[in-house]
């Protein structure tokens, strides 16, 4: 309580007396707004301590006509706040992804049933004609950009997070120590490059191409960041423990122990405006001819795909620090993988093929009457159904597309195994949600192929399911 001072003066005092901390509200600016206002001010002052912990101070005048302040810590409210705020933003965030990973998943069924049809037509063109022929480089160059264009639409399936790759034991440091040396020789001398990757880690069930490309990807956006003003890009490797949704040290993990790549480099930093699009795909900040805007996009989902979580702090003019976590696992246990052979026989199966794409339905009449089988190809599933009811022991092979309409590839398997359970089935898509190479196992099913399918890999396919059957 203070006696004999006017308003102005305790709000001045009430200021001024507390020691207060680098982000403090300007007291001269609050001061003058009180003063503004009738007998009770509205606006409490909110300040940091130099201690860390958030005080509200209010001045408030009594029925004779004193004042006097009422000084409340209020660090568990403010710090409650910045946890719903940071949560809300990762709940926003999580759910752009994962539309976008929606929409790029349905983006990617389309295309690759348009690229199935030209890369297909474009197989069949090429044994139709000599190597002498100007039209054979022609076909050469639409299989080339038909080519060009699977692996974009691969990056695609890849940022939705369902794509299915082989997966390996692999030691962290060793993986990122490869990618460093590649680094070396194409890094200007203006960049200097320090590491401390000989920490072992320890092993990572990863896929070993899609993990350098997440760390070529970082260090070569450190490297764009600071091609102009030269620098220092430092990456590191540590383990941590996750013991808590809510530790300090680490994103919003499942409990568990995790192995930590720090990618820091020395530019520019990244605009607060910018920062919270980075990992959207098409998005870049580079000029035309120099990004895509899918580099990020496609790091996010390999490293989420992984198990793990990427995050990035950055700070105008100090630069930029990424920090990707993922899982480790205890064994390193390599699983046998048995290689075809280079060659393989044709067969005389007949088959029954299915697709509601017209054109794909041509496109396989030409490579089964290619390869030498026999085969009833059909855009319809219901009449697919109708045909192998009549005569299921007709056919020794059934090839389906998982997405059509009425019934579904999935259906159909249901369907023809009830009419013949030892049919042999292999089933293709150009992308599903609700179908994978694990589902379709788990079902029974002999074969899950991606399309675009090149002619070897349908030959090979149809090899290796019918040969084993027989087996």
């Amino acid at each position: 309580m203070y006696r004999g001072l006017g308003r102005a003066d305790v709000l001045y005092q009430c200021a001024q007396a507390i020691e207060l901390g680098p982000a403090a509200t300007t007291q001269a600016q609050w001061v003058e707004a009180q003063l503004q206002l009738p007998e009770h001010p509205d606006e409490p002052l909110v300040q940091r301590l130099t201690n860390g912990r958030w005080l509200q101070s209010s001045v408030y005048t009594t029925a004779r006509g004193n004042l006097f302040t009422i000084h409340h810590d209020i660090t568990e409210r403010k710090e409650a706040e910045a946890e719903r705020e940071r949560l809300t933003a990762q709940l926003h965030q999580s759910q752009k992804m994962e539309a976008l990973g929606t929409l790029a998943g349905g983006i990617a069924h389309e295309f690759n049933n348009i690229l199935a049809i030209i890369l297909g037509f474009a197989d069949l063109a090429r044994r139709d004609v000599t190597e002498a022929d100007r039209l054979c480089q022609y076909v050469r160059e639409i299989r080339v950009a038909g080519h060009r264009a699977k692996d974009l639409v691969q990056q695609i399936v890849t940022f939705s997070n369902r794509s299915d790759v082989e997966r390996t034991p692999e030691k962290f440091n060793l993986l990122v120590q490869d990618v460093l040396q590649l680094l070396q020789a194409s890094f200007p001398a203006t960049i200097e490059i320090r590491h401390n990757t000989a920490n072992d880690v320890g092993i990572v069930w990863v896929n070993a191409t899609q993990m350098h490309q997440v760390v070529m990807n970082l260090c070569a956006n450190a490297e764009h960041a600071m091609r102009d003003t030269g620098g220092v890009l430092t990456v590191d490797l540590d383990s941590v423990e996750v013991e808590t949704p809510a530790q300090t040290d680490a994103p919003h993990l499942p409990p568990g122990s995790y192995a930590r790549l720090t990618i820091r480099d020395t530019g520019p930093g990244i605009s607060p405006k910018v920062i919270g699009h980075i990992f959207e795909p098409f998005f870049t900040t580079k000029d035309t001819g120099e990004g895509t805007g899918m580099g990020l996009a496609i790091v996010h989902g390999i490293v989420t795909n992984h198990g793990g979580d990427i995050t990035v702090e950055s700070t105008a003019g100090t630069g930029t620090t990424f920090r990707v976590y993922l899982p480790r696992c205890a064994s390193a246990k390599r699983s046998e993988m048995s290689l075809p052979p280079s060659t393989l026989p044709l067969g005389r199966e007949r088959i029954l093929f299915i697709d509601d794409e017209a054109a794909l339905v041509q496109v396989a009449e030409g490579m089964l009457a290619h390869l030498g089988y026999d085969f009833q190809a059909v855009s319809n599933s219901r009449e697919a159904l109708t045909i192998f009811q009549a005569a299921p022991n007709d056919f020794d092979l059934v090839i389906t597309d998982m997405t059509m309409p009425g019934l579904t590839g999935e259906a159909l398997t249901h369907e023809f195994r009830r009419l013949r359970p030892d049919i042999p089935i292999i089933l293709c898509t150009g992308f599903s949600h609700v179908m994978d190479a694990a589902k379709a196992q788990a079902m029974g099913i002999d074969a899950f192929l991606l399309k675009p399918l090149a002619l070897k890999d349908l030959d090979l396919a149809i090899r290796q399911v019918c040969n084993g059957r027989r087996a």
